[in-house]
């Protein structure tokens, strides 16, 4: 099972200021174990974020990421108890998704 997605959102003003870590090893498949064999690529390919249900923001990530991607977006029309779903998909098919409250 995947390890969960850390997901800070607050309102700043008149927006959201929400940030997010995806905990994933984001394996380029150019890495080696210690036995000399190729890891196989292993990386997120699309992050989805919802509020309330309707999508916000979408990205597509590649093998070019670093491990543990941390994304930070401003968001407008949200309120204090909104609930924020972040989901993320990689290329083995691997999927993961962590809602948060808006403080």
């Amino acid at each position: 099972m995947a390890e969960p997605i850390k997901i800070r959102a607050q309102i700043k003003g008149d927006t959201t200021d929400v940030k997010v870590l995806l905990n994933h090893p984001m394996e380029t498949g150019q890495s080696r174990d210690p036995r000399g064999q190729l890891i196989p690529a292993h990386f997120i390919q699309t992050v989805t974020v919802t509020l309330n249900g309707k999508p916000v923001m979408e990205a597509d990530l590649s093998q070019g990421v670093s491990k543990n991607p941390f994304l930070s977006f401003r968001i407008k029309g949200a309120k204090a108890g909104d609930k924020l779903t972040v989901t993320w998909v990689d290329n083995m098919g691997d999927k993961n998704s962590e809602t948060a409250a808006i403080v």
